[in-house]
This record gives C-alpha cells, structure tokens and sequence, in this order.
C-alpha cells in the first residue's frame, strides 16, 4: 500500500463540491446570499439548511487575491547516455563524480497565489513557492503585474511576505480562526494550475491539526479541494473575512483526496509582524521530547483517563530542565491552558515570547504539581531578506549560509563541533550542498564557527573538500570556491 503522506502543492488550494440539497417542494423556499434559509428540524434532531450563495464574498474578496509566479535555477540531472539520473537518485553522486556530465543550471517556474493585506503592497503567501526563488512576479486581479521582493520568509510556519511598490490596493479582512467552528462552510479564491481566480468551497472537517513536519502550526482541516497553483491562497468564512492560508494537502497520489490544510490567519499575521519588524520570527522554547499519553500510559502514571503530553526527554540546561521537569512527568497546562493535544504544547511554548515567566501544571507520582519556567528561544530557522545572508556579511566564496550547531543539534548529530548550512547559493548549490546539512570538516580541517569557514575555504586551493553529515551519513562533496 502506498504511504500516505503530506505534500505541499506550488500552486494549491481550491474546492469543487457537487451538492443537492432536498426540500419540500409545498414549502416555499427563499434565500439571500450568504443566507441559509430556515426550515422544519428533522427527525434526527439536525436541522436541514440550503446552500450558500458565496457571489457578493467573491466580488468583495477577489481583487485582493494574486497570482504569484516564482523563478529558480535548478541544476539538470547527470545523464548516463540518454537516461537522466535524477538527484535524490542514489546512484547520483557516483555518475557525477566520475565523469557523467551533468546538464546546464536551468530555471524553474512555480506558480501559486497570496493575498494582499496591506494598501501600499504587502503580500502573503506560501514559503515554499518563493524560497530560493531569483524573480517573483505578482499578478493583480486587473492583470497589472508587479516584480516583488521576498520582504521575509519563514520555513516553520510556512509563511512569506512579498512587497510590491503600489498604492490603493484592495485588501482582505481578517478574521478570527479561534471562532471557526467544525462543519462551517468556508470558501477559497486561488489560481489551480494557473486557472486564475478560481473560487471553490468546501466546510472545515478539523482544528488544530498537527501535520509531522510542522509542529508549530494549529492547522484547519477542510474538504477544500487543493491543487497545484492555489498554494499560498486564502481560506475564507461566509462573511468574507480571511481564516487562514492554504498550504498542504494529504495524499497518496500527490493530488486532492479530500484532506487539505490552512495556516491559520492570525498564525500568519503574527509571521509577517515579527519578519517586517525584527527581520526574524521569534519563538519561545522548553528543550524537551514529548509523546502522547494514550490508556495504556495514563494507567501506568495513575491518570484516571488520558491527558496532557508526557516527557520523554529533558535537554541538560535547557528551560525546562531548569525548572525542574523531568522525563516521566505528564504536562497538564502550561501558561494556564490545557494541553489537551501532543500539538498544543508545541504551539503554546512557541507563541510565548522568550523570557516569559509562566507556570507548568505537571502530574508527578500520582498527584498534581506547579513549576515555574522562563522560557527560552527557538534558534531562528527564518531566511529574511531584510538581512544580508551570512554568506554575504562573512565574505564566504563558496556561497553558504551557516550558524553553529546548537547543543540539542550537536547532541542528534554526534558530533562535537560543525555548522549547519541555511542557505546554499552558487558552487556551493552547484556541488549539491542542501540547507540542513552539517558542515563537520573542511579538507581535515574541524570548524565551529562562520569565521574558521571562511578562512578555511580561503587558504584551500581551487577545489576544496567539505565533509557533509546528512541525516546519519557522512560524504566528501568537492566545492570549488568562487
């Protein structure tokens, strides 16, 4: 059986729901849009509605819906006589290496849409489709278009903010996600597969969603119907007030199967507030592992029914090892809000601002205990380009982008020193070096630092070896500095 998995679409979001609804046809019936008309309960004690009339939402809404297109340079494949070998292939460094040539550097187009939430030109949109990317085109609902600059991004939330120089735009109006209710009807504006401005609708099967490669966002789940081009677009309620950006669909075929996810808006607004003002998204941190406390485990700690999150690992010096917590202790509030899913923990520590002091309600041998906690700081993962990439402020002729390990980093990696890579540009992306990958060594030389980084690739001579941790293998990439 083939894996289901999460996919985030370059161009997605949309619905198209076939529905008919059975009516009486000695009631009359009468309905103004964005109405549901009352009628008698049924027997199952659910009262039956009509359908939404979502015209004046999209005649108020579209125009503060664009198309995005996003250019990068992406490098061929290596090719053994006419069969390209792909790069995630695994054969693929052995016939580049020796002597498979290897195509050109060739652009690459993604296409999906945003929202524009400013009058003098500030765009939202998808991190995905713009990261990386060398020219972002944003088109307007009156077919103007627009060459954008990448204001800021951020790869946890999966939120980017674009800026066009225009005045007078139409905006959306934001709402509030909390007051969404499961089983509303909700609406989405998007472009699939470059068809622009289509509109789609859908209800909200889900909240709080945690998908296994975003742990910081309270996802809502719909049945809208996401496909390529409508990444980035916003999910609507009835009144026309944005609830969140559509970002990734649930799939085992890489398109719809009735599962697609929104960023919540105000997760989004509070990205694009903290990218505009700090260059940076700030998020609070405890340093600890959790897992869900099923029957099984509530048992075994005494709880009369499962609750909380329990933790199974503590990082020495961390906050929460500071405060106190310890592995087996189940957190049952923090901040004084249940955690009444593994995600919600995540989330509420993320949202709270470093520095804070708040408490932890925990269950400890069989009772309830207090501890107070400062909360610490994520380390950034954001790319902003309202800051000079690192490669750029240290001089670095291979065109990487790096930071230290941070001791929880260092300790996952096994490895004493090293530096993780957060953006490769030039040979450095041309060698095939990936951000995520860890820097241990250049030639044989051990590096910590940035500054070691340079001055290494600086003394090296024409071709330079770096030896690169992916996951839990190490390999020898060639780099021939710039």
């Amino acid at each position: 059986m083939q894996r289901a998995r999460a996919v985030r679409a370059w161009i997605a979001a949309g619905v198209i729901v076939a529905l008919s609804a059975g009516c009486d046809p000695k009631t009359p019936q009468t309905q103004t849009p964005g109405a549901f008309p009352a009628v008698a309960a049924s027997a199952t004690g659910v009262e039956p509605r009509g359908l939404p009339d979502f015209s004046a939402l999209v005649e108020r809404v579209g125009p503060a819906v664009v198309n995005i297109s996003a250019v990068r340079e992406t490098d061929a494949e290596a090719r053994v006589g006419n069969i390209p070998i792909p790069k995630d292939d695994p054969l693929y460094e052995f016939f580049r290496r020796f002597g498979a040539p290897e195509g050109k550097r060739e652009p690459m187009q993604g296409m999906g849409s945003g929202l524009i939430v400013t009058a003098d030109g500030h765009v939202l949109t998808n991190a995905h489709l713009v990261q990386g990317a060398t020219e972002v085109t944003v088109k307007l609902n009156d077919r103007r278009e627009f060459k954008a600059k990448v204001a800021g991004l951020d790869r946890r939330s999966d939120i980017a903010v674009l800026k066009i120089e225009a005045a007078d735009l139409p905006t959306v109006k934001i709402g509030d996600p909390d007051k969404v209710k499961v089983g509303e009807w909700v609406a989405a504006i998007g472009s699939p597969f470059g068809l622009e401005n289509s509109v789609t609708s859908g209800i909200v099967s889900a909240k709080s969603r945690a998908l296994p490669d975003s742990n910081y966002v309270p996802f809502i789940q719909t049945d809208v119907a996401v496909n390529p081009g409508s990444s980035g677009g916003p999910l609507l309620n009835l009144q026309g007030e944005v609830i969140g950006i559509n970002s990734q669909i649930y799939s085992r075929t890489g398109g719809y199967m009735g599962l697609s996810f929104a960023i919540p808006i105000d997760v989004a607004i509070r990205v694009q507030k903290d990218l505009l003002q700090h260059g940076k998204v700030s998020r609070g941190r405890l340093g600890i592992g959790i897992q869900t406390v099923d029957q099984a485990l509530a048992k075994s700690f005494g709880l009369d029914q499962p609750a909380g999150v329990v933790v199974n690992a503590v990082e020495q010096g961390s906050p929460a090892d500071k405060a106190g917590l310890k592995p087996g202790d189940i957190v049952l509030k923090f901040g004084g809000k249940d955690v009444g899913r593994p995600n919600d923990l995540p989330t509420l520590v993320a949202e709270t601002k470093p520095g804070t002091r708040t408490e932890l309600e925990i269950w400890r041998k069989g009772g309830r205990k207090t501890l107070t906690v400062t909360v610490g700081e994520l380390p950034d993962d954001t790319v902003a380009s309202t800051k000079k990439p690192a490669s750029a402020q240290n001089g670095n002729p291979a065109g990487l982008a790096v930071r230290p390990l941070t001791p929880e980093e260092r300790k996952q990696a096994k490895t004493e020193g090293g530096l993780v890579v957060e953006n490769a540009e030039g040979p450095a992306a041309r060698a095939g070096i990936q951000p995520g990958d860890v820097i241990v060594r250049v030639n044989e030389k051990a590096v910590e630092n940035a500054e070691q980084l340079r001055q290494a690739l600086s003394r090296s001579g024409k071709v330079v070896a770096l030896l690169v941790q992916r996951d839990n293998n190490r390999l020898y990439v060639p780099v021939t500095p710039g």
